[in-house]
């Protein structure tokens, strides 16, 4: 199996100040791609992996035993990160990293159903930017991060109303279409359970009604939107970055990767929070939010990869970072 690559992998180190030796805590371990590049920038440096998949976690485990007790994996959500690092009595740490974005080993886990790009779309006979349709296998429709959790896409596609549905597709994936796509989605489960990536693909591209040849498949938005919902990813992310920085150390980087506007418009916030900017109403007579200046934003602008980054690992194109410095007592 090719090794996930980790995504900007300078600038997380530059901006994790990873050089000086530390404990780091890497919120999203995968395969621990970014874990290791920690701990190869120094000796002294000692990472806590926090993931939601135990499948994850085994693999990075075998990755990184050559580091011995430097590395820790720990079964957990990166939001739970205050609890369980106080629960590990572990003292304030140098440098905090969230990667939300899914791994290149669960997107290409068939067992795991996050993509329809191994999904045959019926017989529609479209094209999409990577060739014919329906030459590869068929996924079931899961999407779970954590595998111990009971919920999955097949359950929320076969079990909620056409309204609860359309609202999942148009908050989440920002699609315009998502009342057609509900509809039809409804329509096709009457006859018979969604079950798989290639069914749910289908059905969307007929309720699109795509023809031809598209550069982005219409079934995108349809299946994050899905993947966010079943894994509560847009939950809970302005609580995270507060007890991060409560976690860090004086001078402590918190770093945080996003891979679309819900996501990246939500730690902009969070993080302009956390540096002072106030949240009430311009018109409100004083200041209720509570605002208070703990960090400095290190980043003018969210950081992108670079053409060449691009080029070499297509799935990082819609990266963005930000990073904050925590202020010193």
């Amino acid at each position: 199996m090719e090794l996930h690559r980790p995504v900007m992998p300078v600038e997380v180190l530059e901006h994790l100040a990873a050089s000086r030796g530390g404990l780091f805590v890497d919120g999203t371990l995968g395969l621990g791609g970014h874990t290791e590049l920690i701990l190869r920038a120094s000796p002294e440096n000692r990472v806590i992996g926090f993931d939601r998949d135990t499948e994850a976690i085994t693999l990075a485990k075998d990755r990184l035993a050559d580091f011995g007790d430097r590395f820790k994996a720990v079964h957990a959500d990166y939001r739970s990160i205050k609890e369980t690092l106080e629960s590990m009595e572990t003292g304030p740490v140098a440098g905090i990293l969230a990667d939300l974005g899914i791994s290149s080993y669960q997107l290409d886990n068939l067992e795991r159903g996050f993509s329809f790009r191994t999904a045959k779309t019926g017989p529609t006979g479209i094209s999409g930017p990577s060739g014919p349709s329906g030459t590869e296998a068929d996924s079931p429709l899961d999407m779970r991060m954590d595998r111990t959790q009971g919920l999955t896409a097949a359950d929320l596609v076969n079990g909620l109303s056409e309204r609860e549905l359309a609202d999942i597709i148009y908050q989440f994936g920002e699609e315009r279409a998502a009342r057609r796509i509900a509809r039809r989605i409804v329509g096709e489960r009457a006859k018979t359970a969604i079950k798989t990536t290639a069914q749910l693909a289908d059905i969307v591209i007929r309720a699109i009604h795509q023809k031809g040849y598209w550069r982005i498949h219409p079934a995108t938005r349809t299946f994050q939107a899905l993947r966010i919902a079943v894994n509560r990813e847009l939950d809970g992310l302005d609580k995270f970055v507060a007890d991060a920085v409560e976690s860090l150390e004086p001078d402590g980087r918190l770093v945080v990767i996003t891979f679309h506007s819900l996501e990246d418009r939500i730690i902009k916030k969070a993080l302009r929070y956390q540096s002072g900017q106030c949240r009430c109403e311009p018109d409100q007579p004083g200041c209720t939010c509570g605002a208070v200046k703990r960090v400095e934003i290190i980043t003018r602008k969210a950081i992108e990869p670079g053409e060449k980054e691009v080029a070499d690992n297509p799935r990082a194109r819609s990266a963005k970072l930000r990073a904050c410095r925590k202020f010193s007592a």
